[in-house]
């Protein structure tokens, strides 16, 4: 049987990066097995539902490069694939029913009243208390004839599932392997709300039934829901699928990723400087390793390794130090022309006036981890900060305050007289002048690079620094420099 895979996400707001990684582990799942990734929009919960949202939905997954083979825009067959959409069909309703004839489901016409005083509050196994709420399965002995009698009424109601109270319920996940519980902590889920809407776990039933979904991933938050999915496609006589539940994403304390985290959705990291193809081969590794361990891959050499079994049970935890350090090293990879064109901006706003951007982007290249990092390297080209004489002094180079200053007053006439201002140029004529007088080209740049940015560190040398800024700027910046030393 082919694989077929679904990526069906709430149209709620930014995508998460847990919805991001079932995303990319149902694509890779797919591609790997050469199979089918369905886009499936579910908009059951029109109360959660964001305008815009689905836009979105559709802009991460081009941005990171998992293209769905059917979807609202690409009829495979079995749509439509917006539930909203089957809704108006009928489709959810009609199973519904199928499983009331079964005796697998049951009309409820319970009050709000009823249904809060059935609450009640427990302690769970770590000591906490909670309200929970179960059904007693109230409207399950209702006759015939009083259901005809409440819907012909227009009585208000939902449809549950009929789970039993006894026995046990097994299950198995191609992660965590066989897992069972007892019947009588399932409850009788809503399978069809008051509205007519279908809930989260039947659409999702029945709708990957019907798409022929072979493999349906997922957070393992839903753990706990998988024997009632499982009594479902037992009730319907449908063959269960493979489930993969994958591990928690936490932070580096160890909680579950929140809002508050700044990092929490794809497009906060885009909007924090990360590269997507970075971002997914980050969010790969949450929770899944290669068997060589390899760490920065591309999508076709995921698709390529990508072995689900592979997945770990322990949480993964979204570590910010690998993060950046992966974004550097696809940074240094760019091509320098692409490179540019999304670095402009910060350089832009770092750097105002009238020089050689492009170059200034190609000393940053190898220097950064997130696109942020330019400002902090590149903010002394705008002007020369602050600085102490201090920082004229270098001891591998045996510059002192006192010879750099010397040194200076020797190179700004010959730098005047000089024409070309290209860093080639400039650095024949200073490594000229260095060994006409027998210093070390380390010792004429250091106080020139000095002068010229007022960093201890600078992305460029001297000469490079110079060519950017022009003649007349490093000029006027070597005089400033030669004023500062002579009046400490």
């Amino acid at each position: 049987m082919k694989v077929r895979t679904r990526f069906a996400p709430s149209p709620t707001g930014r995508m998460h990066v847990g919805n991001l990684r079932t995303a990319l582990y149902a694509y890779l799942i797919a591609k790997h097995a050469g199979g089918d990734f369905i886009l499936r929009i579910e908009d059951t919960d029109q109360e959660r539902y964001v305008e815009g949202a689905v836009d979105i939905i559709y802009k991460t997954l081009k941005d990171t490069g998992l293209e769905h083979d059917e979807g609202p825009d690409k009829d495979g067959g079995v749509g439509p694939y917006v539930q909203s959409e089957r809704v108006k069909q009928g489709i959810y309703m009609k199973y519904a029913r199928q499983l009331i004839d079964k005796g697998e489901a049951y009309y409820c016409f319970c009050t709000p009243e009823r249904l809060e005083s059935l609450k009640k509050e427990v302690v769970d196994e770590n000591g906490e208390k909670k309200v929970v709420s179960i059904y007693d399965k109230h409207c399950l002995h209702l006759s015939k004839e009083e259901i005809e009698a409440n819907l012909k009424a227009g009585k208000p109601y939902v449809i549950r599932q009929n789970n039993p109270t006894t026995g046990t319920t097994t299950f198995h996940d191609e992660i965590y392997g066989d897992i069972t519980v007892d019947n009588s902590e399932l409850d009788d889920m809503i399978l069809i709300k008051s509205d007519g809407y279908p809930t989260y776990n039947f659409a999702n039933v029945v709708d990957d039934h019907l798409m022929g979904i072979t493999h349906v991933v997922r957070g393992n938050e839903y753990l706990s829901s998988s024997p009632k999915y499982n009594r479902l496609y037992e009730a319907f006589g449908w063959e269960v699928p493979k489930y993969i539940h994958c591990p928690l994403i936490t932070n580096e304390e160890h909680q579950k990723l929140s809002k508050r985290s700044g990092h929490s959705s794809f497009e906060d990291l885009v909007e924090q400087g990360y590269l997507p193809d970075a971002i997914v081969n980050f969010v790969a590794l949450l929770g899944w390793s290669p068997e060589d361990n390899q760490e920065i891959m591309n999508l076709p050499e995921l698709i390529e390794k990508f072995d689900y079994h592979h997945i770990n049970k322990s949480p993964a935890v979204f570590d910010t130090t690998k993060l950046k350090w992966m974004n550097g090293e696809y940074i240094k990879k760019m091509d320098p022309a692409a490179f540019y064109q999304e670095a402009k901006p910060y350089i832009d706003k770092a750097v105002t006036r009238d020089c050689d951007k492009e170059k200034i982007a190609g000393l940053v290249q190898s220097r950064i981890e997130i696109f942020p990092d330019i400002a902090g390297l590149v903010d002394f080209f705008e002007e020369v900060p602050e600085y102490e004489t201090s920082l004229y002094v270098n001891k591998k180079n045996k510059c002192t305050e006192e010879n750099s200053l010397e040194l200076l007053k020797s190179v700004l006439p010959i730098l005047k007289d000089q024409d070309d201002f290209s860093n080639d140029a400039l650095f024949a004529t200073l490594k000229s002048f260095a060994k006409e007088n027998g210093y070390k080209v380390g010792f004429v740049m250091w106080p020139l690079r000095t002068a010229l940015s007022g960093k201890q560190t600078t992305p460029g040398g001297a000469t490079q620094i110079m060519e950017i800024l022009g003649k007349d700027e490093s000029l006027k910046r070597i005089e400033a420099g030669i004023e500062k030393l002579e009046n400490k």
